[in-house]
């Protein structure tokens, strides 16, 4: 995914005209700024009209993203990812470490916390949001040991009758030679099965990527939620593509086919909501996206507390068993 970098933003690439835009409405700023007169152009008047056409321009272009734009919008640098939510909508957040076999996996992150109250158990992926951070966690892909993190955290919410909260924002689970000899695949398989057979409350939201096993592992939910513009699918679409044609390179032809956005998961029952973004995508407000995934998880446990854990654990699978069982 290439960007385009205009003063402190960051653009993608079908930004372009965007970026233009507010390269002029910068300049005309600064030229004000300087107590110049702009030549006898009244520059305030210029600057708010300008503002207007690109707000237009922004909701015009949000308003029509194919699959392979809304990736690109979903992989953003400056997109909300796991301690910004933590931050923003938790409080009392106490993080639980390690996986009491291996070691301490940095891509998954978890602990308990409290959500408008609500005492919670919440874990998800955390991308970083620089080179150290991303390094520190290892691009939010995680190996066996934040999978069986996962699982004692599910033990623990059910020990004392928690909630539990996913976010997901993975490009799938570490794929390295390591995380193979720990038993990735095993560790990620026990993961999806005692989310299957959680007894507390279980919500997900997939806030960026929802990429693979690395994502199903901690989304297999009573509620699965996606912000408008993630996306969530088995393989990433330059996985599909390599795989596929031999060519990486075809990735956007390969995300426009694998319905791999909200609005087509909807449509095939993968996941309950789609949660609205600001327009212009969840890094332009994240304050706001953050205040939108808090008022979405609590709705989804206000629906789901009052049921017995026996019906909620059948509801819960067979929702998942019904996936594609329309589709012949």
């Amino acid at each position: 995914m290439s960007t385009l970098q205009n003063a402190a933003r960051t653009y993608l690439d079908f930004e372009r005209p965007l970026a233009e835009l507010d390269g002029k409405i910068d300049d005309l700023k600064a030229l004000n700024g300087s107590g110049q007169d702009g030549g006898g152009v009244d520059v305030s008047a210029e600057v708010a009209r300008l503002e207007g056409k690109a707000q237009a321009q922004l909701k015009s272009i949000y308003a029509k993203l194919d699959a392979w734009e809304k990736t690109q919008v979903a992989r953003h640098p400056s997109r909300p990812h796991f301690g910004d939510y933590i931050n923003g909508m938790i409080s009392d957040f106490t993080p639980l470490s390690g996986d009491r076999k291996f070691g301490d996996d940095q891509a998954m992150i978890g602990g308990l916390g409290r959500l408008r109250g609500q005492p919670i158990v919440i874990m998800g992926q955390e991308k970083g949001h620089d080179t150290e951070t991303r390094l520190k966690h290892n691009f939010g892909m995680a190996g066996p040991e934040g999978y069986r993190k996962v699982v004692r955290l599910m033990e623990l919410a059910e020990r004392f009758e928690l909630p539990v909260i996913s976010l997901v924002d993975t490009a799938g689970a570490y794929p390295g030679r390591g995380a193979e000899e720990r038993g990735q695949a095993e560790a990620i398989a026990r993961s999806i099965d005692k989310s299957l057979s959680l007894k507390v409350p279980f919500v997900t939201v997939i806030t960026g990527e929802g990429g693979s096993g690395g994502a199903v592992a901690i989304a297999s939910a009573d509620s699965v939620n996606m912000l408008e513009h993630s996306i969530y699918s088995v393989i990433s679409p330059e996985g599909c593509a390599s795989i596929l044609w031999r060519d990486a390179a075809k990735a956007e032809t390969a995300a426009g086919a694998m319905k791999i956005t909200a609005q087509d998961l909807i449509k095939l029952g993968v996941i309950d909501k789609i949660i609205k973004e600001p327009v212009g995508g969840a890094h332009r407000a994240r304050e706001k996206t953050i205040k939108s995934v808090g008022t979405a998880i609590m709705a989804a446990l206000k629906e789901l507390q009052p049921l017995e854990s026996k019906a909620r654990i059948e509801r819960r699978r067979e929702k998942f068993l019904a996936i594609g069982r329309d589709l012949a």
